[in-house]
């Protein structure tokens, strides 16, 4: 349990990291750069993502014993624990983002929110009824709750492939006597 933990955090720590290297170069103070830091984050975070389960679940694996089975079943326990130790720590670390670090993140995103909508030719009316409903989704706590759920998600696919390739069946002990 100390190594999902332990790997869980890892991969909330990085993507912390992630998102204030683009707050720091600017990627989340402009309505216009939004769009990319999205793209950086979505790309990086994938590639985190991905590497922090395969390193938990080969940590988790070698601390299981050569003679005992490391199935399917629990390198996708493994998996899914690390995705879900991060989903959970990333709902502290993104209310923490949005209510300190950045409190008018949500407003830039509702701003290039509104440029895509202008663009596509959205009246007046419609677009602010759109923005009141884009407003209350953005608040940091259902923000957290989504982020939660799309971690675990995502975690749990990324789990799902990842355990395929690193399950280990029990080592056969030698016949005593046989040669």
């Amino acid at each position: 349990m100390k190594t999902c933990v332990a790997y869980g955090f890892a991969l909330t720590l990085a993507g912390a990291l992630l998102s204030l290297s683009l707050f720091f170069l600017g990627f989340h103070s402009d309505a216009d750069k939004v769009g990319t830091a999205q793209i950086i984050s979505s790309v990086a975070l994938f590639g985190i993502t991905t590497i922090a389960i395969v390193l938990g679940i080969k940590a988790r694996r070698a601390e299981v014993p050569g003679t005992e089975d490391f199935g399917y079943g629990r390198a996708l326990g493994a998996g899914v624990t690390i995705g879900l130790f991060a989903a959970l720590f990333n709902i502290v670390t993104n209310y923490f983002y949005l209510r300190i670090i950045n409190p008018g993140f949500c407003d830039i995103l509702v701003q290039a929110q509104i440029y895509k909508w202008e663009a596509a030719g959205m009246t007046a009316e419609r677009i602010e009824q759109a923005e009141e409903t884009m407003r209350k989704m953005l608040h940091p706590a259902i923000q957290g709750a989504f982020a939660f759920v799309g971690g675990l998600f995502f975690s749990t696919i990324i789990s799902l492939i990842a355990a395929a390739w690193l399950k280990r069946p029990a080592a056969q002990e030698p016949l005593i006597g046989s040669g």
